[in-house]
């Protein structure tokens, strides 16, 4: 068998995972036992994990978690936090994004918000989509810079093109009066297309008044409020009780 052409071809292709893994076949007598498809099998397997991974990697930097080893599986769920398992077995399918639906989640701090929403970030990346994360602070920063030096349009284009955009300690400070106009451009350019991610110490009954312009407000919450998934985390800080 000629397996320096073979391999030298495959990574002609790109395909240098399957080239190595051809390579370990013909050390290895058992695998030699196999037939032709289960060692294709193996090589195709091979190659796709890889690719997979690198696929992950890109996607994860790409995002920037905050918290990039959060996981769905890794969420906990003690009786005094009120988060039901069944909710986030739900969202972990990630068919909130193919219907464009946004997740709320809100409670006091320290009870995890952040975690959760990069947990379902980190989700949505496993599952092909594109996922920007953003404090809603630095958003606004980004978005006003943007606007001095004509960059804007960029911006937005990018934000729009991201599947889900996590906006995190939404309300945390007091906005600027750019502030809720940038923020309705994001979500105007994203309803009914994407899903948005928001976190807040806030509940969403005092969002308007927080936003103060009563017709943006409006608008804002509509946009965030209306067709979404509601996540109330309760209980104590969980950084105190790790320390």
């Amino acid at each position: 068998m000629l397996t320096e052409p073979t391999v030298s071809k495959l990574r002609g292709m790109k395909l240098d995972v399957m080239a190595a893994a051809w390579q370990e076949q013909g050390k290895s007598p058992k695998l030699g036992e196999l037939c032709f498809d289960e060692r294709l099998g193996l090589l195709v397997d091979a190659e796709w994990s890889a690719r997979e991974s690198r696929r992950l990697e890109r996607g994860l930097r790409e995002a920037k978690l905050k918290i990039g080893a959060a996981c769905v599986e890794d969420i906990d769920y003690p009786p005094r936090r009120e988060l039901e398992k069944a909710v986030i077995r739900e969202l972990s399918n990630c068919r909130w994004i193919e219907e464009h639906l946004n997740v709320l989640v809100t409670g006091a701090t320290g009870v995890g918000k952040t975690y959760v929403a990069c947990a379902l970030g980190h989700q949505a990346v496993r599952r092909g989509y594109r996922v920007i994360y953003r404090r809603a602070t630095r958003l606004f920063d980004e978005m006003h810079l943007a606007r001095a030096d004509g960059s804007s349009a960029r911006l937005l284009q990018k934000l729009v093109r991201a599947d889900v955009l996590i906006l995190d300690d939404f309300a945390l400070t007091q906005l600027r009066e750019s502030d809720r106009e940038h923020l309705l451009e994001v979500l105007e350019d994203r309803v009914g297309a994407r899903s948005t991610v928001l976190t807040s110490q806030l509940p969403p009954s005092k969002w308007h008044e927080y936003l103060g312009e009563p017709t943006i407000a409006d608008a804002i919450c509509d946009r965030l409020v209306h067709r979404s998934h509601r996540l109330v985390l309760k209980g104590p800080s969980r950084r105190k009780e790790a320390e």
